[in-house]
């Protein structure tokens, strides 16, 4: 298969080709939390219940950035060509204020610098479909990521990306440990999904700070300017067995 496929890594667009792209990406989307059920907080049943529009509202939302890799057959244009597959995906929330980034004490967290100092985001929904694994490609949506964040600022701020992974998935762990992050804490599932945009998913009757330690979280973030450290050694970003 890699021999034959090329990848493209790209943030889609919030206003060109929405619709088609809300499409492909609820196709994408779907695939993954019927192939990977304990990766994610939402569910199969609850994501194929959405209509159309709660799809293109997904992507247009001001606070998200959705970025994903495409496979496309060698010898045609990605941009044209009807046989191009997205084949993985990454999201980035931000950027947060310091208030609405900050854990609970309880979390252990590092302190967060002032606003001006940092620029906070928080990585979730990292996948890729289980035929096109092993090839690095995760790594390179990261990668895509990150540059992205690097690039569009205008202000040189430091920048803080946190990803919340379930207990106990220590291959996923040491996989974003290879990518720079370091371990800071824990979370509770209610904090996980308040941070990950998914407040919609907490039942009404738990609070922020509930402990649910049978689905507690560890919260990964790189130190200080940690992202610019890990670009600078590409071979951190290759060969990680997504």
């Amino acid at each position: 298969m890699a021999s034959t496929y090329t990848y493209s890594f790209f943030p889609i667009s919030k206003s060109v080709g929405i619709h088609a792209s809300a499409q492909k990406y609820r196709e994408l989307r779907l695939k993954a939390l019927k192939t990977s059920p304990g990766s994610f907080s939402s569910t199969y049943e609850i994501e194929a219940a959405f209509s159309d529009a709660d799809w293109v509202d997904r992507l247009t939302v001001l606070d998200r950035e959705v970025f994903i890799c495409a496979a496309t057959p060698s010898g045609r244009d990605p941009s044209c060509s009807d046989d191009t597959q997205w084949i993985g995906q990454v999201t980035l929330r931000g950027p947060s204020s310091r208030a609405d980034f900050e854990l609970p004490a309880e979390a252990g967290q590092p302190p967060q610098r002032s606003d001006e100092e940092e620029e906070r985001w928080q990585m979730l929904s990292l996948f890729t479909l289980p035929e096109y694994r092993g090839r690095g490609l995760g790594s390179k949506l990261c990668q895509a990521a990150i540059d992205y964040l690097r690039s569009y600022r205008s202000a040189p701020r430091d920048v803080q990306v946190r990803l919340i992974v379930k207990a106990g998935n220590d291959v996923t762990v040491e996989l974003y440990r290879r990518l720079g992050f370091v371990h800071a804490g824990r979370a509770t599932l209610v904090e996980a999904l308040i941070a990950n945009g998914d407040e919609h998913l907490i039942p009404k009757d738990q609070a922020r700070n509930s402990a649910i330690p049978e689905t507690a979280a560890f919260p990964l973030v790189p130190t200080v300017r940690e992202i610019v450290l890990t670009l600078q050694d590409e071979s951190r970003w290759t060969n990680l067995p997504y």
